[in-house]
Order: structure tokens, then C-alpha cells, then sequence
């Protein structure tokens, strides 16, 4: 059996003090079988974001990466300069 520090957000804390109430078990008690439920679900949290198909770019892309970063570099020695 493994011991560690664990640091809860506010509502997380909430949850397990309303599961110990409920169930008349331990603090030990209610948050292992919190993660116990919440490991074995088989839900995945993972987050698709959609993509769509928006054609043929109107402008060549390819050094577009090597632009933005000179374009930033140049805000940067501009802000640098007006003493930001």
C-alpha cells in the first residue's frame, strides 16, 4: 500500500465528503473507490475537436511557420526597444 499527498480542488473535496456521508466510509475509503470507478469505466476523457475540409489554401503555406516566427521576433525587438 502506497502513501501519498494528494492535493483536491474544492469540488473534487466536496464529491468525496459527500460519498463518505452517504456511505458511512473513510476518507481513505471514499477516494479510493472514487479512482477505482473512475479508472475502470472505460470512459475516455480524451477530447476530439471536429476538422473540416476547407479546400485548396488561396495562399502557399509551406514556410508559413518560418514567417509567424519572424514576424514575432520582430514584435519582440519592437517591444524591447519601446521598453516593455
Amino acid at each position: 500500500m502506497a502513501r501519498t499527498t494528494v492535493t483536491l480542488e474544492s469540488d473534487v473535496e466536496a464529491m468525496i465528503a459527500r460519498l463518505m456521508a452517504e456511505r458511512g466510509i473513510s476518507f481513505k475509503e471514499a477516494l479510493n473507490q472514487a479512482v477505482r470507478r473512475g479508472l475502470s469505466s472505460g470512459v475516455r476523457a480524451d477530447f476530439v475537436m471536429p476538422s473540416f475540409d476547407m479546400g485548396s489554401p488561396l495562399v502557399d503555406l509551406t514556410h508559413a511557420s518560418r514567417i509567424a516566427g519572424e514576424l514575432e521576433d520582430e514584435e519582440i525587438v519592437r517591444e524591447l526597444r519601446v521598453g516593455r
